[in-house]
């Protein structure tokens, strides 16, 4: 039972520096859904990149661990979904679009983004935990010298929303998510440009004025995620 507006954010936590060893980490939490996001940095870049392409890398892997569901669900340890790689995916080419790659030549950074405790927007939770993971990964290496100016062009954030019970709601818990007649997974910029805007129906179509509400509403709690930075 949602017991919030329905343009009502989750209570959102972010503990940075949620673990030792990595140059970035952040414990995200949106309500109930927890991700532990990291950022290793590697000196190099992937092998596909041509010799004379001098930028550098950003990239991402999500895992949903197993005991993170009310039904264990089994590590892919050698061939990953086709849920995971679209995830995957949509989180390195998020960060990416905030990012000058040019300005970290010869660097990899990789987010890490593990689901420990899952109850809806997994992978707008992992964009937001794993921008921060970057950003902190990135200060560490303007302090060392490693980088001589910062890459990062702007600050990004993420979110779900949809349609439930005919009510455009932002934030959607699982229980909502489950039974929205549409889905939707938005990632913008701080100064509001779209980097992503995937909208679903579900069941049947949806009116176009309800796409632009889904819009607005999930412009206002991202950007309300983005002061929490």
């Amino acid at each position: 039972m949602r017991n919030r507006k329905n343009d009502e954010l989750r209570e959102i936590r972010f503990t940075k520096d949620f673990t030792k060893h990595a140059p970035g980490s952040v414990l995200a939490e949106f309500g109930e859904t927890k991700v532990i996001t990291t950022a290793s940095v590697e000196v190099g870049k992937p092998k596909w990149m041509a010799k004379e392409d001098n930028r550098g890398w950003v990239t991402a892997e999500y895992s949903l661990l197993p005991s993170s569901t009310s039904t264990r669900c089994q590590r892919e340890r050698t061939k990953i979904s086709g849920r995971t790689q679209e995830i995957q995916r949509l989180i390195g080419r998020s960060l990416r679009a905030c990012v000058d790659l040019e300005k970290m030549p010869e660097l990899t950074i990789t987010i890490d983004a593990d689901v420990i405790q899952a109850d809806g927007g997994t992978r707008t939770a992992s964009i937001c935990g794993g921008f921060l993971a970057l950003k902190i990964a990135v200060e560490k290496l303007l302090a060392s010298g490693q980088l001589a100016e910062n890459p990062i062009i702007e600050p990004i954030g993420a979110i779900s929303a949809g349609i439930v019970d005919g009510e455009v709601r932002l934030d959607l818990e699982y229980e909502e998510d489950c039974r929205a007649q549409v889905d939707a997974n938005i990632v913008l910029t701080k100064s509001g440009k779209i980097i992503e805007f995937q909208t679903t129906a579900e069941g049947a179509p949806y009116e176009e004025a309800q796409m632009g509400e889904i819009f607005a509403v999930a412009k206002k709690g991202i950007m309300e995620i983005i002061e929490k930075y």
